[in-house]
């Protein structure tokens, strides 16, 4: 039997967006209750792998060690709520690359899906952009948008219970 996993994007749902990208630990601010939303998935048997776009790293704005860094803060504020992600796929190149593994393209889903032996078509991606849920129509997940207005747990309360 094959795994399901909810995806999410990372800027917008798991931490407050900035206009000029996260660039250091200190901008990383994660939104309150994520910790929660996670360990609810968990809970409800689902993989939970963020999905994110990363061209600070093709701009040369951030090196791979400073997002290594990012990644790391949110991997230790999550232990402190008792759960973990499974994994974390970034894409690190710029649009104009027009790279595969960036959304809104699926490449990094896919990779995920069969790197982790994922049933896509029984999974979901959460994200806040257009751009999040032309990816997951194109690798077949179900997209849900989180709005300017809700939280990552009350979608996952909502759509998970």
């Amino acid at each position: 039997m094959k795994n399901k996993a909810v995806f999410l994007d990372r800027d917008g749902v798991i931490n407050k967006k900035r206009i000029d990208h996260v660039k250091s630990v200190d901008e990383f601010k994660i939104f309150s209750n994520v910790g929660d939303a996670i360990k609810l998935l968990r809970d409800k048997g689902y993989l939970v792998i963020i999905i994110t776009n990363q061209s600070v790293i093709g701009r040369n704005i951030i090196s791979e060690k400073k997002l290594d860094e990012i990644h790391i803060e949110l991997k230790n504020y999550l232990k402190q709520s008792n759960t973990y992600v499974d994994s974390i796929y970034y894409c690190p190149h710029i649009p104009e690359q027009n790279c595969d593994c960036r959304k809104p393209k699926p490449g990094l889903l896919i990779k995920a899906g069969n790197d982790f032996g994922i049933d896509l078509e029984k999974s979901y991606f959460i994200g806040d952009s257009v751009s999040d849920l032309n990816a997951a129509k194109e690798a077949k997940c179900k997209g849900i948008l989180l709005k300017n207005d809700q939280t990552l747990l009350e979608i996952v309360q909502k759509q998970f219970n």
